[in-house]
C-alpha cells in the first residue's frame, strides 16, 4: 500500500488520540474517586446497619421497662388494696395473718422488680448513649459520602469534556486519510494495540521492540510512500527524520 509520507505521519496524531482515549476509559473504570465512593457507601451502610441495631435493642428494652413499671404499678394497687383493708378493722384474725403475709411478700416483690427496673434503666441509658455514638458515626459518613460524590462528579465531568475533545479532534482526523489505508489501521487497533506508531531507532513504538539491521536496512531502502509495518506486532511504522533511517 502507498500512501504520501505526510499523510503517513498526520496518523501519529490520530494514533496519539486514539491514546488518549484509552487512557480516559481505563481512568473511568478505575476512577479513583469512584472508589472512595464505594468505600464510603459501604462504611455508611455499615454505620447504619450498627445504628438500626442499637435502635432495635432499645426498643426491646423500653418493652421491659414497660412490662416492668406495669408489673411494679399492680404490685402497687395490690399492696394499696391490702392495706386499706388491714386498715379498715374489718378483718377477721386469720385474714389479718394472711394479709400481713401477704403484704411482706408484696414489699419483697415490689423492691426486687425496682431493683430490676434501675438495672434495666442503666442498660436503656447505656444504650441510648451507643445510639447517640453511631448515628454521630453516620452522619459523618453521609457528609464524607456527600463530599466524595461531588469530587467523583468533578472527576467524571472532567474526563466527559477529554473524551468529547478528543472524539472530536478524531471526526476531524479520519477523513483526511484513504479509507483502506485507514482500514488497516483500525484492524490493527482491535488487536489490542495501537494502530500505528514512529518508528525511531531501530524500535517500534506500538510494542518497544527493536527491529534486527537486515529488517531497518530493507525498510531504509524502500520508498517513502510505502507503508511499512512492523514484523512483531504489526502495527504501522511511520517513517520521519526521528526515524535516523
Amino acid at each position: 500500500m502507498n500512501v504520501q509520507p505526510q499523510v503517513q505521519a498526520k496518523l501519529l496524531d490520530l494514533a496519539g488520540v486514539d491514546a488518549e482515549l484509552t487512557r480516559i476509559a481505563h481512568r473511568r473504570g478505575a476512577l479513583p474517586e469512584q472508589q472512595e465512593v464505594d468505600r464510603l457507601e459501604a462504611e455508611r451502610i455499615s454505620r447504619k446497619d450498627a445504628s438500626v441495631g442499637v435502635e432495635i435493642q432499645i426498643d426491646d428494652i423500653d418493652r421491659d421497662i414497660r412490662k416492668l413499671e406495669g408489673e411494679i404499678d399492680a404490685v402497687r394497687q395490690r399492696e394499696d388494696k391490702d392495706r386499706t383493708l388491714l386498715q379498715s378493722g374489718n378483718v377477721a384474725a386469720k385474714q389479718l395473718t394472711e394479709l400481713e403475709h401477704e403484704l411482706g411478700s408484696l414489699v419483697r416483690r415490689q423492691g426486687l422488680l425496682e431493683d430490676e427496673l434501675l438495672e434495666v434503666m442503666e442498660q436503656r441509658e447505656a444504650l441510648q448513649a451507643d445510639y447517640d455514638h453511631a448515628g454521630a458515626q453516620l452522619s459523618q459518613a453521609e457528609e464524607e459520602l456527600i463530599d466524595a460524590k461531588r469530587r467523583r462528579d468533578d472527576a467524571m465531568a472532567d474526563l466527559n469534556k477529554a473524551q468529547e475533545r478528543c472524539g472530536a479532534d478524531r471526526e476531524r482526523l479520519v477523513g483526511e486519510f484513504p479509507a483502506d489505508f485507514l482500514a488497516v489501521y483500525e484492524k490493527q487497533r482491535t488487536l489490542g494495540g495501537p494502530g500505528a506508531a514512529l518508528l525511531q531507532a531501530r524500535r517500534c513504538g506500538a510494542c518497544r521492540i527493536e527491529i534486527d539491521r537486515g529488517e531497518i536496512s530493507r525498510i531504509a531502502g524502500t520508498a517513502s510512500d510505502v507503508v511499512v509495518r512492523c514484523p512483531e506486532c504489526g502495527a504501522i511504522m511511520v517513517r520521519t527524520k526521528e526515524s535516523g533511517l
